[in-house]
């Protein structure tokens, strides 16, 4: 499994968010200059935490970003998942139209699917207010 850019620079925006403890709304640019990401490429995964609930959205002077719930209720695999789609190791684990056609058969299938579980009961035991707890000490 390897997290792609748009995963990691979506949890470390998470991260500068919820450092954000006096709850204002952040602007993108200033996400974009203390994250030293591309505002264009910001856009798209600020687009994406917004429409899956993640964040609030303000457009406009004055407007930006801000968490809608506290760090505590933000999960890594939540936000990876969002980010990602999915966190297969493999491709022949996931489900739909990528499924492996050879699931019902495969003897190495139910390996996959636990290294899968490990990684997920993983990332979704940290919240974002672990990981900010882990960057004071």
């Amino acid at each position: 499994m390897i997290v792609s850019t748009k995963g990691r620079y979506a949890l470390r925006v998470m991260t500068r968010l919820a450092k954000n403890a006096t709850g204002e709304y952040i602007p993108l640019k200033e996400i974009a200059e203390d994250e030293n990401i591309s505002q264009k490429y910001l856009e798209t995964i600020m687009c994406a935490l917004s429409k899956g609930g993640f964040v609030d959205a303000v457009h406009g002077k004055g407007g930006g970003y801000r968490l809608n719930r506290t760090p505590a209720e933000y999960t890594v695999g939540s936000i990876l998942k969002l980010a990602e789609g999915s966190l297969s190791a493999v491709s022949c684990t996931s489900q739909g139209p990528s499924a492996c056609s050879r699931s019902e058969c495969c003897i190495t299938k139910p390996m996959w699917d636990k290294l899968d579980a490990l990684i997920d009961d993983y990332f979704e035991s940290i919240t974002l207010e672990d990981l900010l707890k882990d960057c004071q000490n």
